[in-house]
């Protein structure tokens, strides 16, 4: 997506690869709204880092950014020995799958970049494997987002007030987002349109990256509390919700995304909302048989007793909110049932969640 700083517009990714250095390239989205920085993580431990301390979120960009990560690791091994090699892979592997478990995009790019290192007969090879293989990925999931805003803008029609939760856009992303990028599609198109962004807290992605994100992209849009969402439904002040999602699975229909989606989906049914998940494909889990099964990540409880700012100097500090002898439950994500979920906007198009299986192919399910 285009940024617009001090008067210049530029084009970013969130997730690059720097391979002179060995590096790779993150937008800092802590920092944001209020300061954009690009960071290097310089080496995969690091980088592992970065993904579990949020410095990069969103299922395509940790995805992409674990890939560069397993390419990263498997570089810097040095000797001819196969068998070290890929022990030494197997810990790389290990590390950023481990840096946060609820998602599942991190493991599938980290099992395509091995698919594709698998081809190698040396360590050399491999190693040049591994790196273009993330390079794909990265692309593709650029690719698979623009077509699912192209399968998506046909939900948008004019006049239409939809809402989103959390942040499931280009920053979450390589590139245009996946709940979002139905938005700029049907911007493209000359649609007018309203957007309500909940704040999503605790870490309040959705007052800080996607309201920003529209605001760069010149998107009519309002931030609203969590808990507004229901007030404007009942109203008829809500058409549309569209979120994203970090495991989808695909034998059920189930979507595990940002705690609140649950939420958010029983409201939709209650007032006969449309609710629909946009995913790329790698976000789709084959194997697992239940959404019960799904790792739900427990965060720490600072993020939920208090909060980040900017003062009015300019100065980034945590605020403590919370009575001050109390603790808190911080679980990342929930599990909506497919009976809530009308749709599931896809690269290949919309489908019904319970039909994901018998359309697996046609979803890029490898056996």
């Amino acid at each position: 997506m285009n940024v617009t700083l001090r008067g210049r517009t530029e084009h970013f990714r969130t997730v690059a690869f720097d391979a002179l250095n060995n590096s790779v390239r993150l937008i800092e989205q802590r920092l944001l709204p209020h300061e954009f920085q690009i960071v290097s993580t310089p080496d995969y431990r690091a980088t592992a880092a970065a993904i579990t301390d949020m410095v990069v979120r969103g299922a395509g960009a940790i995805g992409a950014t674990a890939a560069y990560g397993l390419a990263q690791g498997a570089r810097v091994f040095r000797g001819s020995d196969l068998k070290k090699f890929s022990k030494h892979v197997d810990l790389v592997f290990k590390t950023l799958a481990d840096a946060r478990p609820t998602a599942v995009d991190p493991v599938n790019a980290m099992i395509d970049v091995r698919r594709h290192m698998a081809r190698g007969e040396t360590v050399a090879e491999q190693q040049a494997l591994a790196l273009a293989a993330a390079e794909e990925f990265a692309n593709e999931d650029a690719h698979h987002c623009a077509e699912i805003g192209r399968h998506g803008a046909k939900l948008i029609r004019n006049g239409m007030t939809v809402l989103t939760h959390c942040n499931a856009g280009w920053l979450a992303f390589v590139d245009v987002g996946s709940a979002t990028a139905p938005l700029y599609a049907a911007q493209a198109q000359g649609k007018k349109f309203h957007v309500f962004c909940d704040e999503t807290r605790p870490r309040s992605q959705g007052a800080t990256l996607t309201a920003w994100e529209l605001a760069q992209q010149k998107v009519s849009h309002q931030i609203i509390a969590d808990n507004a969402a229901g007030h404007l439904m009942q109203r008829g002040e809500i058409d549309l919700v569209i979120v994203g999602s970090d495991r989808v699975l695909g034998r059920t229909g189930e979507v595990a995304n940002k705690i609140g989606t649950y939420t958010k989906a029983v409201l939709a049914a209650r007032h006969k909302i449309p609710f629909y998940a946009a995913i790329p494909c790698s976000t789709i889990d084959w194997n697992l048989k239940r959404g019960r099964a799904i790792p739900i990540e427990e965060r720490h409880e600072s993020e939920v007793l208090g909060a980040w700012g900017v003062t009015q100097t300019g100065q980034r500090e945590y605020i403590r909110v919370a009575n001050p002898t109390s603790g808190a439950r911080n679980p990342g994500f929930d599990v909506t049932p497919a009976e809530l979920i009308t749709g599931i906007i896809t690269p290949a198009g919309i489908f019904k969640p319970r039909t994901l299986w018998q359309n697996r192919h046609r979803l890029g399910y490898k056996i």
